[in-house]
């Protein structure tokens, strides 16, 4: 690509989703309802863990942070991308753009290793029940929830770092509906491959240490499931656990996808829709996925309910 066709950028232009109108009034008004859905079921799940006592285990002590994670990095997005549908003005500046990647990224790495906490939860509470309050004390709930910060603040810091390398785009016109690493990439007037590269590391990397500690966690869960004499018992386990599996499969399977196979310029349309899936749909399906199916926080929603009533 010759050097004429490259310049220095202030400001990109998302795309967004879609460039026919009735579709982007659908899109608006679906999208409008799901945030407003994980607006309220985040907050919610973190004011009902902090009212109710029944709530205040270490299992829940995880679930509040992912509750605000994922609405975090929901905000992060889903604003931008509902005003730019609004508005004929699909600009947003450089720094602005820059704040969107790192922030997103932050809030999906810290995502990523919460839930593999939550996991190793699971494992303690399961597989050693006598020594579980003991083992998993209030310091290393606050140490391990930490850890999941510090590595999507570092992880997201390298990336930030290796983009603000780039001195010149091709094109300010971003084929996305929010400011992501790999579109921004695609438009670099730079040699990229070390930024790929440490993508596709950072992110394998992520993946697979959190994938072994849920898969070593769950086996161990599993063996001693199979070995409890309670059938009641072992249907209270799987329905603890059921919750925090199908929350796994589907944030590490849209992670996975997206991220950790090798780029191509046509699969835009297809990362498109699994980045929809993971930073609009996941975040309200989270909160949802553990309330309904966990017999805890309904009781807890239905008396910290009656006592506002009676009042």
């Amino acid at each position: 690509m010759g050097e004429e066709n490259c310049t220095t950028v202030t400001e990109f232009i998302l795309l967004g989703l879609s460039d026919v109108p009735e579709l982007n009034v659908f899109l608006s008004l679906l999208f409008l309802l799901i945030y407003g859905l994980t607006f309220l079921a985040n907050l919610g799940m973190i004011a009902l863990i902090h009212v109710s006592s029944r709530l205040h285990t270490p299992m829940y002590f995880f679930l509040s942070h992912l509750s605000f994670v994922d609405f975090c990095y929901s905000t992060v997005i889903v604003p931008k991308m509902l005003f730019n549908i609004f508005s004929k003005d699909k600009t947003i500046s450089f720094l602005g753009c820059v704040i969107q990647f790192y922030l997103f990224g932050m809030c999906v790495i810290t995502d990523v290793f919460l839930l593999a906490m939550m996991a190793y939860d699971r494992f303690l509470a399961i597989c050693s029940p006598m020594l579980y309050m003991v083992t998993m004390s209030r310091k290393l709930q606050v140490f391990l929830v930490s850890s999941c910060y510090f590595c999507g603040i570092v992880c997201s810091l390298i990336h930030l770092c290796l983009a603000l390398e780039i001195p010149s785009y091709r094109s300010n016109v971003i084929n996305h509906f929010f400011c992501d690493l790999p579109p921004i990439l695609n438009l670099a007037c730079y040699d990229v491959s070390i930024n790929e590269l440490m993508l596709f590391i950072v992110s394998t990397s992520n993946e697979i240490i959190t994938i072994v500690i849920i898969f070593t966690s769950y086996l161990f869960i599993l063996i001693t499931i199979l070995r409890m004499r309670s059938a009641e018992g072992r249907r209270k386990a799987f329905s603890t656990c059921a919750s925090h599996l199908t929350a796994i499969v589907v944030f590490h399977g849209t992670v996975l996808f997206t991220y950790c196979r090798p780029r191509s310029r046509n699969s835009v349309d297809t990362d498109k829709v699994a980045s929809v899936f993971y930073t609009v749909v996941i975040p309200m399906l989270n909160p949802l996925i553990y309330s309904l199916r966990n017999k805890d926080v309904k009781g807890a929603l239905k008396k910290v309910l009656g006592s506002r009533l009676t009042l």
